[in-house]
């Protein structure tokens, strides 16, 4: 839906999921990881977050939000042993993202799914969780207020599509 008919509604709705639904996370789950002393919390974001055209204008706003998040709680966290990164998925067969898979499918082209990335395919849920896996861990105990594409290098590759005015 082009932006200037996207109402106010469909933006707050989607805010309220994406980006609030990360900020309540952070609150309850850091506070109790404070008094840990320790603790990872791992946001999912979108390759949308980070490049244009890789989604619609509110899903990709709120999705920059989360990245924006993950960086600011990093930082509000300080020496308290609590790390904040999100993960920025490319095209990944979920539940979301299922009638996609299913067109593509009935049409015969799923091997045209996930083209534009240079790994030329789509994602599995399973790459997303191997990459949550070790944002949780203590492999990565280094690493804060980072935003990771696990995207087969779509983040490095998106093409410009002119706009519609």
């Amino acid at each position: 839906m082009p932006l200037f008919e996207q109402t106010v509604e469909q933006w707050q709705q989607i805010l309220q999921t994406n980006l609030i639904g990360p900020f309540l996370a952070i609150k309850h789950a850091g506070a109790n990881m404070i008094k840990q002393g320790r603790g990872s919390i791992v946001l999912t974001a979108s390759v949308a977050g980070l490049r244009a055209n890789a989604g619609g204008s509110p899903y990709s706003a709120s999705k920059a939000g989360v990245v924006s998040l993950a960086q600011t709680a990093a930082n509000a966290l300080l020496g308290t042993g609590v790390r904040v990164n999100a993960i920025c998925p490319g095209l990944i067969e979920t539940g979301m993202t299922q009638p996609i898979f299913e067109r593509a499918r009935e049409r015969g082209t799923q091997g045209k799914i996930g083209q534009l990335n240079p790994l030329q395919r789509a994602g599995g849920p399973h790459e997303i969780a191997a990459m949550a896996l070790f944002l949780a861990s203590d492999e990565s105990s280094y690493v804060n207020g980072q935003a990771f594409p696990v995207d087969g290098g779509l983040s490095s590759t998106l093409p410009f599509t002119k706009p519609i005015r």
